[in-house]
C-alpha cells in the first residue's frame, strides 16, 4: 500500500512540475524543443541531486516511465496553451503542488537510508527546490527560492511537521502525506496572497554589492 501511495506522489509530483516547467518554458516563448528540455530539467532536477548525494541510482535513468510521462505532459501542456491564457496562475498552481509532493519524497528517500532527521529535511527541500532553481537559471530569470517569495521554508516546515507526525502520532501514513503536502501548498499560496516575507537584513536604500 505504501508503495503504490509514494509511486502516485511520485507521478502526481512529476506530472506537477513538468506542467510547471512548460508553462514557464513557453512565457518565453521556447519552440517545442526548450519546452521539453526546461520540462525535463524542472521534474527530475531536484531528484538528480538528491540521488547523487545519496550516492544510489539516479531515478530517472532506470525509469522510462517518469521520462514518458514528462514527454507526454509537455506535449499535453503545449495543447493546453491555446485554452489557458493565464500562464502565471496555471505556473503557480503546478509549481507549488510539485513543491509539496517532490519534498515529501526527498524526506521519505533520506529516511529510506537511515539518514539523520535534519538531514531527511534538507534532502526534502533540495528535491523540492532544485528542480525550480535549474528551471529559472536556464530561462534567465532568478530563481524563486532566491527571492522575496516564501519557497525553501515551506518544504522546511512541511518537512518538519512530517517528521513530526511520523514520529509522535499514530496516524496514518497516508494521512500524514497528504496532509503535509497540502500543508506546503497552503503555506506557498497564502505567502504569495498576502505577501508573507522572510525578513531581511538590509535596507532598500543603497542596492550597491559590498
Amino acid at each position: 500500500m505504501h508503495e503504490q501511495i509514494n509511486f502516485a506522489i511520485e507521478v502526481l509530483g512529476t506530472i506537477s512540475f513538468s506542467m510547471s516547467g512548460s508553462f514557464a518554458a513557453m512565457q518565453k516563448r521556447l519552440d517545442p524543443f526548450g519546452v521539453l528540455i526546461i520540462a525535463f530539467v524542472t521534474s527530475v532536477g531536484g531528484g538528480t541531486v538528491r540521488d547523487l548525494l545519496l550516492d544510489i541510482p539516479v531515478f530517472w535513468m532506470h525509469d522510462l516511465l517518469m521520462c514518458g510521462l514528462i514527454l507526454a505532459t509537455s506535449i499535453f501542456s503545449m495543447v493546453f496553451k491555446s485554452i489557458e491564457k493565464n500562464f502565471k496562475v496555471t505556473l503557480f498552481i503546478f509549481d507549488s503542488f510539485g513543491l509539496g509532493l517532490f519534498t515529501i519524497i526527498g524526506v521519505q528517500k533520506g529516511l529510506n537510508v537511515d539518514i539523520h532527521p535534519l538531514i531527511c529535511i534538507g534532502l526534502g527541500t533540495i528535491t523540492g527546490c532544485f528542480g525550480g532553481i535549474i528551471r529559472d537559471i536556464l530561462l534567465n530569470r532568478i530563481p524563486l527560492i532566491f527571492r522575496k517569495e516564501i519557497y525553501a521554508s515551506a518544504c522546511i516546515i512541511g518537512g518538519s511537521i512530517f517528521l513530526l507526525l511520523t514520529t509522535f502520532t499514530n496516524l496514518s501514513y497516508t494521512i500524514i502525506q497528504i496532509f503535509t503536502i497540502l500543508l506546503i501548498v497552503s503555506i506557498r499560496t497564502l505567502a504569495v496572497k498576502y505577501h508573507w516575507q522572510m525578513p531581511k537584513f538590509y535596507g532598500y536604500e543603497n542596492n550597491s554589492e559590498m
